[in-house]
């Protein structure tokens, strides 16, 4: 089991060591650095990390720099869930072995954008959890490929205007609802699965030490809001983050074992769907006459995924 932090506020936790370092080459206001760093500094383990190419990756080893004081290798776009089992499995071999004298083992963390994870480097995520390595994925879910020009992946939710799907006089934008990765990797029969934001601090250490405490293969899935492609201004990331939250379009709640869904987070005041759409350039089109049934249809699916989750929560206990 992993050795947790008692952290017991955000001034501790902002002051405790980095293995992931400020300077790097993300757009300011990008959430990626603040989910790295909260994932990194949750655990005093020795850490084994693979990014996967994206925007974490450009931004963070430009030769002969680096960001990161932890062993890390880039590999390509689909594989950094295999490079990470790849190194896991080699040291279960040597450790068997004898020649691994460690006290503790490491804990094994890829990262990936959505991109990698829920297109490209589905099939080996996949079967990196049908092996059962003990490792941890974590997800850097913008909902586009923010790396090469804003394309969407099947991340992008339903409406939104990216370059492979602009919105348009003949179109709205994305015609496909976002693919549920939580609920797909939970049917893996994973250990633990969670979903995450970086507004909600507390909740996402206590997740991600749930999961390196786990054996076996781990999924986080954080939401990090994109200022480039969502379109908004850089210093309201968190208060996107928040929209996002509380108005339920990204739900906080973990699954265990595959079947136990717990809720993590519940807003005291639920903010409309409407006002979440409205704060990104990237719906902005969705309020023009001819398609604001768009955002009711959204309404009512935020609040069916909603009622299903609590569903799944009380017959789960």
């Amino acid at each position: 089991m992993s050795e947790m932090k008692n952290i017991k506020n955000l001034k501790e936790f902002s002051t405790s060591a980095d293995r992931f370092e400020g300077a790097n080459l993300l757009c300011p206001g990008c959430a990626h650095s603040i989910i790295v760093r909260e994932v990194l500094n949750a655990t005093n383990d020795d850490l084994i990390l693979s990014a996967a190419t994206g925007c974490l990756e450009v931004c963070t080893a430009v030769y002969p720099y680096t960001s990161w004081d932890a062993s890390w290798i880039h590999i390509g776009f689909e594989n950094a869930s295999t490079a990470i089992a790849g190194a896991e499995a080699m040291h279960k071999a040597l450790k068997r072995k004898g020649r691994l004298k460690q006290e503790r083992d490491p804990k094994f963390v890829a990262f990936g954008g959505d991109g990698a994870t829920y297109d490209i480097g589905f099939q080996w995520l996949s079967g990196c959890f049908e092996r059962g390595h003990n490792m941890m994925y974590v997800c850097l879910d913008n909902e586009v490929y923010a790396n090469t020009g804003g394309q969407r992946s099947s991340s992008t939710p339903i409406g939104a205007s990216a370059t492979t799907s602009p919105a348009g006089r003949v179109s709205y934008g994305e015609k496909m609802n976002k693919k549920d990765m939580l609920a797909i990797m939970a049917a893996h029969g994973a250990p633990y699965v969670a979903q995450v934001a970086p507004n909600k601090w507390k909740d996402m250490i206590k997740k991600i030490q749930t999961g390196f405490a786990a054996n076996g293969p781990v999924y986080i899935n954080a939401m990090s809001a994109c200022t480039t492609e969502w379109k908004f201004l850089p210093e309201d990331t968190i208060a996107i983050s928040d929209m996002a939250t509380d108005s339920l379009v990204f739900p906080l709640y973990e699954i265990i074992d595959g079947t136990k869904l717990n809720i993590t987070y519940r807003p005291k005041t639920v903010v409309p769907v409407e006002e979440y759409l409205a704060a990104q350039g990237r719906f902005k089109h969705l309020f023009k006459d001819e398609y604001k049934y768009l955002i009711k249809e959204w309404q009512e699916r935020v609040d069916a995924k909603w009622d299903y989750l609590q569903r799944r929560e009380e017959a789960s206990v």
